[in-house]
């Protein structure tokens, strides 16, 4: 096939009809077609050649040249496609390296192999024109909601016509068991736009907590216009879910707003979500306060809230407990996805027995280390004394107020728990040296003898190796280890001790053993508090 003038327009015809087709710019058509016409005359003329293609894009006419650089002596490789500054001097006035000589070359006639391989080159060309074109069109539409009409299933994966493109909805990212056949139409969350090798890869989602908030965006204007603000949202999908909303207008009930009038806005929600019970709840800042509403419909009698540990305990009536936990413990689990803490529920009877015990022991100790007869000991559990601490370094007063005790009986209950705690730190410290302890650690302020002897039980027997201990080993903390949050012992969590304080223990170690200059130190706490004040 030779280009001629006779198939010249014909050229320009068909990019026009292959980019009005695929929706891409003709231009990219026409480039495709000049790289595919090179390479078959690359294919007649020699391949180490460099021959281009010029495609007029007014009159079509295909234009085919050969160039040749200007390049140094040592430099020359390809004799085809380069050449020296004293051979240039046949073709070019006063050449230059990095001039180039072009001339004019005769079309080539294509045979049916080269016409193949330009065909393929030029599909290949519109086929990346086209997933650039899709890319570009769906990458911005990340985390919104898209209709499409179901083309056909793959291995349980469901691949979505939208319009310019196809989709993948996979399996797990389906609710529950549902099943579509060809042309049904389905609404779907994009979760993602991906570039990928085989073209952009679009991921969509029915199972997302996001598409049940575009889903409410778009039922309830009021969340559109800003004006309810939905927080949080834990989802079971295709079958229970909790939402938890604001409202920054003191006249617009959050909650009632998106139940809408006889509840028309949510069970429009419902019914998109194959009948999904959702429990709306107000949002509150107030952590044990929006756990109790999020525990719906169970009652809460109490709630204890350890931050450090991102735990919650919830104390429930014994009736309530099977409520609270929810079938196969749905309830609980999505009031600690909501809340993103965990929540450990316990009956008031279990509660109780908690208590008690913990009362038996402190009794017992008092017993056991101040020499006290039980009913004076369960004064002093009763007062709120916990320990040995509070009781020997309380304030005086603190101790009178107790039935009975005067102004001798404190000063000597002082007496014996100060005894007993300095003969405690005294054996402490003593099996601390017959361990190997330095001085430097002994000496370095801020731990107790008890700390010292537990820091050299696990080898930490210098002020070097306290220098070198993290924050978190010393004080605790917690990993997420699978999706689950497990627990981390550190070597002086049982003195409560904070991840705070250990961490100003071992910056202080390092200071005084040089490691850190203490100016450093000190201007990082100063922009560490400043951060703490913008926020």
């Amino acid at each position: 096939m030779a280009i001629t003038s006779a198939n010249q327009l014909e050229l320009l015809q068909t990019a026009e009809a292959v980019a009005r087709e695929k929706m891409i710019d003709p231009g990219l058509v026409v480039d495709a077609m000049e790289e595919s016409l090179a390479r078959a005359a690359k294919s007649r003329y020699g391949a180490e050649m460099d021959i281009r293609v010029s495609i007029d894009r007014k009159t079509g006419k295909a234009t085919f040249t050969r160039v040749r650089t200007v390049v140094e002596d040592e430099e020359l490789e390809n004799y085809q496609a380069e050449f020296t500054v004293e051979q240039a001097k046949e073709y070019l006035e006063d050449p230059k390296v990095g001039d180039q000589y072009v001339e004019e070359i005769p079309p080539v006639e294509m045979g049916r192999i080269a016409a193949q391989s330009a065909k393929q080159v030029i599909l290949q060309k519109v086929r990346e024109a086209e997933r650039d074109r899709q890319y570009e069109e769906f990458k911005d539409r990340a985390g919104t909601i898209i209709n499409g009409v179901v083309k056909r299933e793959e291995y349980g994966n469901v691949i979505v016509d939208v319009g310019r493109g196809e989709a993948i909805l996979r399996r797990n990212e389906k609710i529950g068991r549902e099943a579509y056949r060809p042309n049904d139409r389905i609404r779907c969350y994009i979760k993602d736009v991906r570039r990928e090798a085989r073209g952009p890869q679009i991921f969509l989602s029915r199972t997302a907590p996001e598409f049940m908030a575009e889903l409410f965006k778009m039922e309830v204007p009021e969340i559109y216009d800003g004006i309810i603000e939905i927080k949080a949202i834990a989802r079971d999908p295709g079958s229970r879910a909790k939402i938890a909303v604001i409202s920054y207008d003191g006249g617009i009930d959050p909650v009632g707003a998106c139940v809408g009038m006889r509840g028309s806005r949510v069970q429009a929600v419902v019914n998109e979500l194959q009948g999904e019970k959702i429990d709306i709840i107000p949002w509150n800042e107030d952590v044990p306060t929006f756990l109790v509403n999020a525990l719906q419909p169970a009652e809460v009698s109490k709630v204890v809230l350890d931050e450090e540990a991102e735990r919650i305990e919830v104390v429930v009536p014994d009736e309530q407990l099977s409520l609270a936990i929810g079938r196969r413990g749905q309830n609980v689990r999505l009031a600690s996805q909501l809340t993103g803490l965990d929540i450990d529920i316990m009956t008031e009877e279990e509660e109780s027995a908690r208590r008690q015990k913990e009362f038996e022991e402190r009794t017992q100790l008092f017993m056991d280390t101040l020499d006290l007869d039980e009913f004076f000991a369960q004064l002093l559990v009763a007062e709120g004394f916990t320990n040995l601490e509070e009781v020997g370094y309380v304030e005086l007063d603190e101790l009178l107020v107790i039935d009975g005790v005067d102004d001798d009986t404190a000063k000597e209950l002082q007496a014996r728990a100060r005894d007993f705690l300095e003969a405690k730190s005294k054996a402490a410290l003593e099996h601390a040296r017959e361990l190997g302890v330095e001085d430097s650690l002994v000496e370095f302020e801020g731990l107790t003898p008890q700390m010292i002897e537990a820091l050299a039980e696990d080898g930490v027997k210098t002020l070097e190796d306290f220098a070198t201990c993290a924050d978190w080993e010393l004080a605790g903390g917690w990993t997420t280890v699978d999706g689950e949050r497990v627990k981390d012992e550190g070597l002086l969590e049982k003195f409560d001790m904070s991840l705070e304080e250990a961490q100003n223990l071992v910056m202080t170690a390092r200071v005084l053993l040089g490691w850190v200059d203490p100016t450093e130190l000190e201007s990082a706490k100063e922009d560490g508090e400043n951060e703490e004040v913008e926020a």
